[in-house]
């Protein structure tokens, strides 16, 4: 299975500890040179540590255009349009994103997408965590993730919580 993922979906699950999640669910996921740069540059050691972890692997983008034409037409910025246009190349599996303009340009493009909270969906399905609700306080309260109060409901009755 390929996975492509964005910076802030690697950052966000760093921060609050549970990064190995994805590891978990897809063994391997890939990231384009724009956003390991994104990741390097980090001032929480946290994130920029994650260059480090051999499961994620840095990949090229063989033609730029697209990620060109994603920041300069649709407003994405470096990374997102790297990971869509770098998905989009390898005909990934998944695409990680959590922004909704990101999201939206995506799906547009005919990627499959998940974000962050689909990730903890199906860990807890899969029982790599027992509780789906206090990773989304942490990621809300550290890393400063917004989610709005309807999805954050939404997200709970999926995962059938209180």
């Amino acid at each position: 299975m390929i996975v492509v993922s964005d910076t802030s979906a690697l950052s966000n699950l760093a921060i609050v500890d549970h990064l190995r999640l994805l590891e978990a669910i897809y063994q391997t996921v890939i990231i384009p040179d724009v956003v390991a740069r994104e990741l390097a540059a980090a001032s929480n050691p946290t994130i920029s540590a994650i260059l480090q972890l051999g499961w994620i692997q840095t990949q090229p983008l063989t033609n730029s255009e697209l990620a060109d034409q994603l920041q300069q037409d649709r407003g994405l910025d470096a990374g997102e349009a790297n990971a869509i246009a770098l998905a989009l190349e390898l005909q990934a599996d998944d695409l990680l994103i959590d922004e909704r303009l990101g999201r939206k340009e995506a799906l547009r493009l005919g990627l499959s997408i998940i974000g962050i909270l689909g990730i903890l969906l199906v860990a807890k399905q899969r029982s790599l965590i027992p509780q789906v609700q206090p990773v989304m306080d942490a990621l809300i309260n550290q890393a400063g993730f917004r989610v709005s109060t309807q999805l954050y409901q939404r997200i709970l009755a999926l995962a059938q919580e209180p």
